[in-house]
Formats: C-alpha cells, structure tokens, sequence
C-alpha cells in the first residue's frame, strides 16, 4: 500500500476548501499531486484475494462471481448492493436502501459497515450511483468515499481500496462515448477521487470499468464486428420485447467489467482466462464467444496498465 502523506497530497498549498459537502480544487496542483502519489504502482498481490464490493446492479451478483471463477480456487468475496443505492445510503442507517432484501438475498451477503470495519479482506471495492454528476450534488460522493476508505484502512491498513469507475445511460444526449472520455477527469478523478483523497489521506485506486467498456465498443466499431457483437449494446440487457437496457449489462458485459476487476486487483494479463463462465446461481452464462473474449482480454489489459491511478505498472 502506498502512504499518501499529507504533505505530498496537499502540496504546501491551501489546495481545498470546504463549502456544501463538496471540495473544490486548483486543478492543476491537484493534478501534480495525484501523479505523486499513483508514480508508484502497487506489489500485485501474493495469492487470491478475499474482496469486499459495495454498490449496486452495475456490481450485482454474476459479475463477482466471474470474477472468482477467473481466480480460481482461494477467490472469495462478499457484498451489500441496493437499486441505484449511493455511498452515502449505504452508510448513514437512517437511509433506505432500495431493493435490500431482494438485493442481498444470497450467501455472499454481508452487511457492508461491519464487513469493511472487520479488517477481513484484502481490497475494498467501492461503487458510485449512476448518474455520477448527480451523486456529486445531491449525496456528497467525495466525503461518503473517503468515510467508507477511511473505516477500511483503519481496520486493517494494507487493506487495498479501489472506486469501481462505472458509466451512464446509453441514450445520453451527450453521447455515451463521449461521455465516458469526458466523466473521467471531469467527475471520478477532479470530484470524488481526489477530495476523496485529500480529506480521509486513504490512498484509494481506481478500477477502470467504463473506459474498459469504451476501449472495447471503439475496437468492436473499427472491426465492424467480433464474435457476433456489433455495438456497444450487445454488452447491455434486454427486455422481452428486444428492447435494450440503457445502464445494466448482460453476461457479456459482466464478464468485460469482471475482466476489468481481475486485471486491476491481481496485476494480471486476462489473455487466456476460459470465456465460459457461470452466473452465480450456478447456471451457464451467455458469456462472450473466444474471439470476442479474446479481443476483449487484450482491451482490458491495455486499459488497465494505460492509467497509473489502477496501480498497475504500465
């Protein structure tokens, strides 16, 4: 674990002032800090991890559950997720959290506070609501961030945190590519990452889930098509009607975002890993074909080692 001391991260420089729950900063001190702190890549780990995930459907429980499949035998993981449910609903207990029971109703389950404050696991994986613009301004992104990195490392301090980089909805009049090039340094790095940082002195990673899926879509487009997917929503459900989901992915894109998770936590390159996986209730998933996992595993690893906040030597 990288120590993020307060003089490396506050540059000497009043770099941040409080006012309305949300840290406003000099962008390009803050710029120069974080290169400080992330120049140094993370040891990849010495075996199987046991993870934590917080968040929502966009972690579900089939992604996870890839996820430990790739790993192989020692993988084990928990998690809380609710419907659309904020970093702030999942810690303050007067909050609901939407779809609860129905969420959490499997073995994996285990309630968050106390999970991340048992000092049990080996990283952390913390998950924003989407719309990421609005968990900014209505539910303080950058303070309930650093209060969940802050209660995992004083519980155990090599605890690894990561903020799992999602993305929007895909009829987004902005564009839903542009978007994911834009929200990265606009929203994950310059609101929530980095005040994060400076106020709880946590160093907390980044898993880079959406420009993973951007990267891909770009490759797929260039190709005109690989292994039977041709756009960015053959990642994404559908309904019974054919119509596609415009936030939640379907097996295929599990298995990209569960790729993303295995690359960023373990420092491995996925090329190789089966792409015949199973959901979490044990039934065979509509996984991607070898060429489109193929494509898919080099996309990742390229991602992963592109952005030095993952802790991934490039």
């Amino acid at each position: 674990m990288i120590a993020l001391s307060r003089r490396v991260f506050l540059g000497g420089a009043a770099l941040a002032s409080l006012g309305g729950g949300t840290w406003f900063f000099r962008r390009a001190q803050v710029q120069d800090c974080a290169k400080d702190l992330y120049a140094m890549p993370l040891t990849a780990p010495n075996g199987p991890m046991q993870v934590y995930h917080l968040g929502h459907s966009l972690v579900g429980h089939d992604m996870p559950a890839m996820l430990a499949q790739m790993v192989g035998a020692g993988h084990s993981f928990h998690s809380q997720t609710g419907w659309g449910t904020s970093l702030r609903e999942h810690w303050e207990p007067d909050e609901a959290i939407n779809g609860f029971e129905r969420s959490n109703d499997h073995a994996q389950h285990r309630p968050a506070r106390a999970a991340i404050g048992s000092g049990d696991y080996d990283a952390v994986v913390l998950t924003e609501m989407v719309e990421i613009a609005d968990a900014i301004r209505y539910h303080d992104s950058p303070d309930y961030l650093a209060r969940w990195a802050s209660l995992a490392h004083e519980a155990r301090p090599d605890t690894r945190i990561y903020l799992y980089e999602t993305w929007h909805h895909t009829d987004d009049g902005n564009g839903w590519l542009n978007r994911i090039d834009r929200d990265l340094d606009k929203y994950w790095r310059d609101e929530v990452l980095y005040p994060a940082l400076h106020h709880s002195e946590v160093p907390v990673h980044l898993i880079p889930a959406g420009q993973a899926m951007a990267a891909f879509v770009r490759a797929v487009e260039q190709t005109g098509g690989v292994g039977g997917i041709v756009s960015l929503h053959d990642l994404f459900s559908r309904d019974d009607n054919g119509r596609s989901d415009t936030i939640h992915f379907n097996d295929q894109g599990a298995y990209l975002v569960a790729l993303t998770h295995y690359a960023t936590l373990y420092h491995r390159d996925p090329a190789g890993l089966p792409h015949q996986l199973n959901r979490a209730d044990g039934t065979p998933a509509n996984t991607p074909s070898a060429e489109a996992a193929q494509l898919m595993q080099r996309v990742v690893w390229d991602v992963v080692r592109a952005h030095p906040d993952s802790g991934v030597a490039a």
